[in-house]
């Protein structure tokens, strides 16, 4: 059964820095292969050029001015979006997005506007290996949603149901808000994405495993090729479906792997760490757990030196 384990390196940021030192310390988020006795990843890098004949799509010359499916009058909606316990009904793609666009925010990542633009696609049955996170958690991914880089991560948050707060400190942790970046490099050819072999991207003889915002990896995601990568939506949409079944309880499988205490439904910050780590409470995902929280407490997102519009 298809085990998914993520280790990186940490992106180094000092908040004090100018933000030329920022933004490069943004893409040094990469994650080692899934195996235990990987010796790491190298080190992320942000994507440019994106073009994927592959994959069927390539970077027109300016942003689509159209808007998701999803859009619907704009209604008020909850101020800010918390974590809800598991069982919840959860709301829809289209409510939260109504609910996001009544109160928008101001693009802070100028690089995502193409990304903010796209919306996602449909997932296969190949990302879950529980039969109730495929029935009830792989069917609503869809990427459905345009906006501003903090309204993606909103309407990701309000639609899986867990603190967006919590959602902008990992998202930062990860990519500091870029849905350029990339990282997990391999040099394993089988493990490259369609578009991006051995070399593309300006690495010889490496290819990135991970791609955006929440750095989504394709060996273990293949049928969210290409939406994870071309659109900010549909990586965040993905990353907290899978957080939301772990929340929900549905990775029992955790419970034969290294581990710390026991795996069990209701963890937010345990299902943080398995991201990173794909182990439950390990050192390595407690650390994790301590870079997004460290994020949290100092509100990364609002920081001068975050500001990149």
């Amino acid at each position: 059964m298809r085990r998914r384990i993520r280790r990186h390196r940490w992106p180094i940021v000092a908040v004090a820095a100018t933000a030329a030192i920022i933004a490069l310390a943004g893409t040094l988020s990469a994650h080692a292969d899934r195996s235990p006795a990987s010796s790491g990843g190298a080190d992320g890098r942000t994507g440019t050029g994106w073009s994927d004949a592959e994959g069927g799509w390539s970077e027109p010359a300016a942003p689509p001015t159209g808007t998701s499916s999803t859009t619907r009058p704009a209604e008020k909606g909850p101020a800010r979006f918390v974590t809800l316990p598991p069982g919840s009904t959860l709301p829809s793609g289209a409510q939260c997005a109504t609910w996001v666009r009544a109160a928008p925010s101001a693009e802070n990542k100028g690089m995502n506007l193409m990304a903010n633009a796209r919306t996602g696609h449909r997932i296969g049955g190949d990302i879950f290996t529980d039969e109730r996170a495929d029935a009830q958690i792989a069917t609503r991914v869809d990427g459905a949603f345009t906006g501003s880089t903090k309204d993606v991560l909103r309407w990701a948050a309000c639609k899986w149901g867990v603190d967006q707060d919590l959602v902008f400190a990992q998202a930062a942790v990860e990519s500091w808000w870029r849905q350029t970046v990339y990282g997990d490099y391999t040099r394993d050819g089988a493990r490259c994405a369609p578009g991006h072999g051995l070399g593309v991207d300006g690495r010889p003889g490496e290819c990135p495993e991970s791609f955006g915002i929440l750095q989504d990896r394709h060996p273990y995601q293949k049928s969210a090729w290409p939406g994870v990568a071309r659109s900010t939506a549909m990586n965040a949409d993905l990353a907290y479906a899978i957080w939301r079944g772990c929340f929900e309880g549905y990775e029992g499988w955790l419970n034969g792997e290294e581990r710390v205490g026991t795996y069990e439904a209701g963890d937010q910050w345990g299902c943080v760490g398995r991201w990173f780590s794909g182990r439950w409470r390990t050192a390595d995902s407690e650390d994790y757990i301590g870079k997004v929280q460290d994020y949290l407490d100092r509100r990364i997102w609002e920081t001068r030196d975050f500001q990149q519009p």
